[in-house]
């Protein structure tokens, strides 16, 4: 019994980790080039972190289980980069199964065209790498996982929240745009990055 809590304890420590702490794009620049993508398109941000969780949730085992398998394969560090995007592959079907056989005709449609950038990013699969490389269990596995995708979805909120607000006509015309995102975008990044106790040497 003890260890069952141990490893529900474990679980939402990391998943909350994930989502605050380590947010996989604020402190580790993941996902950043499809973050200012989505918003700056203005697309369905609400469809697309869905999809996101939902590929990193199914991805997750997957990668702990390739991982276990190759663990002792000689270079394994070089084919793991391949077996992660295989992971995200299958994850890929799996959604676009569901996707089309729950949702009407135009709405699969949407949802189809969001799913390959969903899946197929740094987002996705640095989360997997990130597991791979931290040796967690898994329990801290799925935690991570959950967390990193409720991290991106709290970060696409926040970007685009602040893209509306620096939308002014205050802000200097050549900044306006993808500058002002980025910009936007490594300010908060330091702040989480002090908040977790780190601090900048010189």
């Amino acid at each position: 019994m003890r260890e069952v809590m141990q490893a529900i304890l474990d679980f939402f420590l990391y998943m909350i980790m994930a989502v605050f702490a380590q947010n996989a794009v604020f402190t580790r620049a993941l996902g950043v080039s499809r973050l200012t993508k989505i918003v700056e398109d203005q697309a369905d941000t609400l469809t697309f972190s869905i999809l996101l969780c939902s590929v990193q949730i199914i991805s997750a085992p997957l990668g702990y289980l390739a991982t276990s398998l190759i663990k002792k394969w000689p270079y394994q560090i070089y084919i793991r980069p391949l077996v992660f995007t295989l992971c995200a592959t299958a994850a890929f079907f799996v959604v676009l199964g569901v996707v089309v056989a729950t949702r009407k005709a135009h709405l699969a449609r949407h949802a189809v065209a969001a799913l390959p950038m969903a899946t197929f990013n740094t987002c996705i699969l640095g989360t997997l790498m990130v597991s791979a490389t931290q040796g967690f269990d898994f329990m801290q596995t799925m935690g991570f996982a959950i967390g990193s995708g409720l991290g991106y979805v709290l970060a696409v909120q926040v970007v685009a929240e602040g893209q509306r607000k620096l939308d002014h006509a205050r802000v200097p015309e050549m900044f306006r745009g993808l500058p002002v995102t980025l910009l936007y975008i490594g300010i908060l990044a330091l702040a989480i990055y002090g908040l977790t106790g780190h601090t900048v040497t010189f």
